[in-house]
């Protein structure tokens, strides 16, 4: 069973929600932008929605990059394809993304339209605080 706080819990009836209306998808996560999981549908347990959201935080971590080098601009949205997977990361909100893994035949427009309205419509209540860091000069 997976832990919940307040938070998450507001955001994990929504991610259900998302992940019932849509068909083909198969799991959603909420996640700060340094992959820490603040809310998961209900099909996930907690080690892999923490999993889920340690992939995409690097996947939308290398399209920034990528996007830095070719000057394109804020991403919107990052798409993996696979042979029986789709993976959808979309930044959502201040400092945190959304996630949905989807099945191979899935309307990826379908997916990525209701991922869009979800954010649109709590996008202000998924801003995530970035972790604060360390000198390393302080450490030891």
């Amino acid at each position: 069973m997976r832990q919940t706080t307040k938070q998450s819990d507001s955001l994990d009836w929504l991610l259900d929600e998302l992940v019932q209306r849509v068909p083909a998808a198969r799991e959603a996560v909420v996640l700060s932008a340094d992959g820490l999981l603040l809310g998961a549908s209900a099909e996930l347990e907690r080690s892999d929605a923490e999993h889920l959201c340690a992939l995409a935080a690097g996947f939308s971590s290398l399209a920034r990059g990528a996007s830095r080098h070719v000057d394109g601009g804020p991403v919107r949205q990052t798409v993996v394809e696979m042979e029986s997977a789709y993976l959808f990361v979309t930044a959502a909100g201040q400092g945190a993304c959304l996630a949905v893994v989807s099945d191979a035949d899935a309307d990826i427009g379908l997916v990525a339209y209701e991922m869009a309205m979800l954010v649109i419509r709590v996008g202000e209540n998924l801003t995530a605080a970035a972790r604060p860091t360390t000198d390393a000069g302080d450490a030891g």
